[in-house]
């Protein structure tokens, strides 16, 4: 009896230094997420409400480049930019037809939707922008215009950055519209470069141009007397302009491209970090948005793999190529069924919209490449980011 009495205790006293243990080890998952004080968030998805925008098989439009009538979103609907203009928000997201087998083999157009409370949209029957006869279409055509990212400048004037896709190269291009609806195509953003001559001719994508809030309003903005954005996807980069149409790379002492942060071994952005929403100026520097792509092997693997989520890095003010804090877990991630569900099986929550409206930020953003949603951070009633898997 005394043997079994001394098991007991000893089993006793294991099982709680095991509960001790995990108790310790949810505690500081906890702590994890409570959000640093330069950090956004965190974000809310309105119950009932995603996703917000999903495919329509009924609308179609004459194809200028085929002659034909196409469904342009009956496949997909998802990486949305996102304005206000007026009292409304207006999201341009990209839409794909059933032309094509996957991904990057159909032909991507941007669609345009308004909405009074952030959530519910209204959606025009036809694209606003779209590979035409013009002279973007070398660029654009048969892939087409994806992934938007808008700003505003303090003038009236709307700045979107996008993706133009020939199934070649992906290039980063830009065009200007007063009214959303119809746009002047500028073309590519390094193509009258002399820093690197050949960038235009490399791949690119995913421009984020720096923005402020003055007074309740988020405009376009300087940092140090120039136009400033962050882009990429296999690292976050640089680059400068004067005139927001012609843009010079940042680079290092060699004249190479200069990468402020890149993927990390063991973390949620281990394969790829691609710049999301335009970037905002706060008081504790310029904070950048991202999505984080997680490695099959070399990830963090609390995280499925593959599976895009959202990070965030702010960077000096005055020294943009300087980074001053970095987030180890996404705040965003992968978890209701509509974002992991869709023609990318693994999960995503690819941001790419936000905005200050009515004193809060809507973060929109792709779910699994196939439906847009919404997430929504009020300053005056934060909530937790979210959690650990």
């Amino acid at each position: 009896m005394k043997n079994f009495t001394k098991l007991s205790t000893a089993a006793a006293l294991i099982g709680l230094m095991l509960n001790l243990v995990s108790c310790r080890s949810e505690q500081q998952d906890k702590e994890q997420h409570v959000a640093p004080d330069w950090v956004m968030g965190g974000f809310a998805r309105p119950q009932g409400a995603n996703p917000v925008i999903e495919p329509d098989s009924t609308t179609a439009f004459l194809d200028p480049m085929s002659g034909d009538s196409v469904h342009w979103e009956a496949n997909d609907t998802f990486n949305p930019a996102a304005v206000v203009k007026g009292d409304s928000i207006y999201v341009l997201y990209r839409a794909e037809d059933k032309t094509g087998i996957k991904i990057g083999h159909r032909t991507s157009r941007l669609g345009l939707a308004a909405s009074a409370d952030g959530i519910s949209f209204s959606r025009q029957s036809t694209p606003v922008f779209y590979p035409d006869k013009d002279s973007q279409q070398a660029f654009e055509w048969p892939g087409g215009t994806e992934d938007p990212r808008i700003a505003e400048t303090s003038e009236g004037q709307y700045v979107m950055f996008y993706t133009q896709w020939n199934r070649e190269v992906p290039r980063l291009g830009v065009a200007f519209s007063k009214d959303l609806k119809t746009w002047d195509k500028q073309g590519p953003i390094f193509s009258r470069s002399t820093v690197i001559p050949g960038l235009v001719d490399r791949p690119h994508k995913s421009a984020s141009i720096v923005t402020e809030l003055v007074g309740d309003k988020q405009v376009i903005a300087k940092v140090n007397g120039k136009y400033w954005m962050y882009w990429g996807e296999h690292g976050v980069y640089g680059a400068t302009s004067d005139n927001l149409v012609d843009w010079d790379p940042v680079v290092d002492e060699n004249g190479e491209l200069h990468a402020f942060i890149s993927p990390r071994e063991g973390y949620f952005d281990s394969a790829l970090t691609e710049c999301g929403p335009p970037a905002i100026k706060t008081d504790k520097g310029i904070l950048l948005l991202y999505n984080g792509k997680n490695h099959p092997e070399k990830g963090d693997q609390r995280f499925n793999k593959g599976t895009y989520s959202a990070g965030q890095v702010l960077f000096d003010s005055n020294d943009p190529t300087k980074v001053l804090q970095r987030m180890d877990i996404p705040f965003l991630r992968p978890m209701e069924a509509f974002e992991k569900s869709g023609q990318y099986i693994d999960g995503t929550v690819f941001i790419e919209g936000l905005v200050y409206y009515k004193k809060k930020w809507f973060l929109y953003y792709g779910c699994a490449d196939s439906k847009v949603g919404v997430a929504i951070y009020d300053p005056a009633n934060p909530t937790n980011l979210d959690p650990l898997p």
